[in-house]
């Protein structure tokens, strides 16, 4: 049993190795097939990194081929003696009928690449709702769909004779063993390295499930040619990611329910006829009033990861652990805006709002390649330049995970730059960017050597799960940073190791600011995060003595100063991400400059409820829209009221998203002139 065990083990080996050499064979088809460039010559990096990376990528369902076998075959026949006698024959059924899957999705995939110019992505949700004889006499009239279907003919019998040769290649001998215990060592080994072995091959070539290839993590060089970087994705992998994300509402709205949101969202003036601009974003027009600070040199606008509003309340004030940003808050001429909500609730939603001056909200329209063609009339990037600035976005990570390197210059940006590549290759880095203090020591140096005005958008990335950087560099006593709280505070080590974290991202951001502060001391800055995060959990402690808010789980915090900048200057409490670009370019503006935005700057009055497609907010409560609540927005350690019932503002968030569906349906329109 044994050594059948052993050889049987082979023959499975043996049989995965077909799977991945004709996903191959499909990929460079499809590269050849609709390859955009007349020639390859300079290209060869990015044609190899797409068939090694598309090869890792898809062992996350080809290593199942061996996987399956070894549990529905080689197990079985262990004891069932004539099934034994037809493993081979069951092996290859198995693998021509995978590769008939492999051949349908890459089928697929042809034709969806035809009609869309894209790998599969959300509209393939929409042939659910689509009239299934037009689909029917598309196939087969216009994409010769009876080719298509005679072809799994061929791929069968390849496979079938691929699979036959490659189970008839020598198998290496059971090797012989004196003692029991020998051989029961060497068959726990062989189960070992079987389960050890397919989790290699399926995570790609890692034991890590966060080290899995993805979409983000395709080769720079690769990634930075659109085309074979869509080829790198597998077919099957590129359809789970698609049915695990179902089709919004907002994509299946009618263009009549589209309408009556933006007339809804439009100012006033402008309800009944902006139908007549070529974009509604043009009703958002807005006139600058005239400076309020002298222009500065330099602007620096601060994103960094994970910057919550509940770390600068009192309430945990004696957690000790943004020292910089207290600081920084506490200093003149620094005006902060204590309720103040991100526009989204993870990092992409939130930069690509900040950058575009819309609700991304969360439909991923920076991985849109017709919004890589051109600016929105919103885009901050866009609208600096205008006002005499170069525009530099500072990413502590990659830029081209979300395609930022395209859409960040789409929107504005000359330059758009990455830590991973400036920092170097040996730079110290988490699975998400560069450990800030590098990244920002590097780029203090860079900037330094920068002589025309710049508008400089920095976004860090370290305050992030899984919160793993070397204790030596965090330098986290929690008896003497916080000896003021509660022992059950104090003596956990994971709590402990985030607020470290955020601690050393702190200091990092804010050791950056005051170099820039003196050597620049003209200039703007403003800090906000990329969202909140709950790292700690505080809730329910010595220190709080309450589950967590909608203020701690939601709300991110807005400050700015300059030296001529005054807290009364400021006439609102609350504001969003979305009121930080009006804020700068009316404080810096000449009179009668003309420019666009959604919401007002934090000079003027604001409307009584704020709404994003995320939450919404008055000057004493704020909720979820998804939420049938509200609560205080007022900083507490005890427990906080819930109110019901209460209007969750859900049909204006709604709006908002349908703004930005409006746009994504007259994308190629809007971005065809340009």
């Amino acid at each position: 049993m044994s050594e059948q065990f052993f050889l049987s083990l082979q023959q499975n080996i043996k049989l995965m190795i077909w799977a991945p050499i004709l996903s191959t064979i499909f990929r460079i088809i499809f590269m050849r097939s609709y390859n955009p460039y007349p020639t390859w010559q300079g290209r060869w990096q990015s044609v190899l990194g797409a068939l090694r990376y598309g090869f890792w990528w898809g062992m996350d369902f080809d290593a199942y081929v061996f996987l399956v076998p070894l549990v529905l075959i080689t197990i079985p026949a262990l004891f069932f003696g004539t099934y034994h006698q037809y493993e081979d024959i069951v092996r290859l059924i198995g693998l021509t009928l995978y590769s008939c899957v492999l051949y349908a999705a890459f089928a697929g995939k042809m034709i969806f690449y035809k009609h869309f110019h894209d790998t599969y992505n959300y509209m393939v949700h929409y042939g659910k709702h689509a009239e299934k004889n037009n689909l029917i006499d598309v196939f087969f009239n216009q994409d010769r769909g009876l080719l298509v279907l005679v072809g799994f003919i061929p791929v069968a019998i390849i496979s079938w004779l691929a699979g036959s040769a490659f189970l008839s290649l020598p198998s290496i001998p059971y090797p012989a063993f004196e003692s029991t215990w020998m051989t029961v060592l060497w068959n726990v080994f062989l189960v070992i390295v079987s389960v050890v072995g397919f989790y290699w091959f399926r995570y790609g070539g890692t034991l890590s499930h966060d080290d899995k290839p993805e979409w983000d993590t395709i080769p720079t060089i690769v990634k930075e040619d659109l085309f074979f970087a869509r080829a790198t994705v597998p077919d099957l992998c590129a359809l789970e990611t698609v049915y695990k994300h179902p089709l919004r509402s907002e994509y299946t709205a009618s263009e009549e329910a589209i309408n009556h949101a933006v007339s809804r969202v439009v100012p006033s003036e402008y309800k009944e006829n902006w139908h007549e601009l070529d974009n509604p974003l043009y009703a958002f027009k807005k006139i600058a009033k005239g400076p309020k600070i002298t222009k500065p040199k330099h602007i620096f606008f601060i994103v960094g990861e994970s910057i919550t509003q509940w770390s600068l309340d009192e309430t945990h004030r004696l957690l000790n652990v943004c020292t910089g940003l207290w600081n920084f808050k506490e200093q003149s001429h620094t005006v902060q805006i204590p309720n103040f909500l991100p526009a989204g609730n993870v990092s992409r939603p939130s930069i690509v709002s900040l950058m575009s001056g819309i609700y991304d909200a969360g439909l991923e329209i920076n991985e849109r390649e017709s919004f890589w063609k051109g600016a929105f009339p919103t885009s901050f990037a866009h609208q600096m330049k205008q006002l005499g600035y170069q525009t530099i976005y500072w990413y502590g990570g990659n830029a081209s995970y979300g395609n930022f390197n395209h859409f960040g210059k789409a929107q504005g940006f000359d330059k758009v730059e990455s830590a991973s590549i400036f920092c170097g290759p040996d730079a110290p880095k988490t699975w998400v960017g560069v450990y800030d203090h590098v990244f920002l020591e590097n780029i203090e140096q860079q900037i330094k050597s920068i002589d025309e005005p710049t508008f400089h958008f920095i976004y860090t990335t370290s305050n992030h799960g899984p919160y793993k950087m070397e204790d030596s560099l965090l330098d986290y006593d929690p008896e003497k940073v916080m000896p003021d709280v509660g022992e059950d505070l104090r003596s956990n080590k994971t709590r402990n190791k985030e607020l470290a974290t955020y601690r050393y991202s702190d200091k990092a951001i804010f050791n950056f600011v005051k170099s820039m502060k003196d050597a620049y001391p003209d200039s703007l800055f403003v800090v906000t995060g990329d969202h909140s995060n709950l790292f700690g959990s505080l809730n329910n402690t010595s220190l709080i003595h309450r589950d967590y808010t909608l203020r701690d789980t939601f709300c991110t915090v807005g400050l700015l100063q300059h030296p001529e900048l005054e807290d009364n200057m400021i006439v609102t409490k609350k504001g969003t991400h979305m009121s930080i670009m009006p804020t700068i370019i009316e404080a810096i503006a000449p009179k009668g400059f003309e420019y666009y935005s959604i919401t007002p700057s934090l000079f003027e009055e604001q409307p009584e409820t704020l709404v994003t497609p995320y939450q919404w907010m008055t000057d004493t409560m704020m909720g979820d829209v998804r939420m049938d609540y509200g609560e205080s927005n007022m900083p507490s350690t005890e427990p906080v009221e819930q109110v019901r019932p209460i209007d969750n503002h859900a049909d204006e968030a709604r709006d908002w998203t349908l703004l930005t569906t409006w746009l994504i349906n007259h994308e190629k329109i809007l971005f065809s002139k340009k």
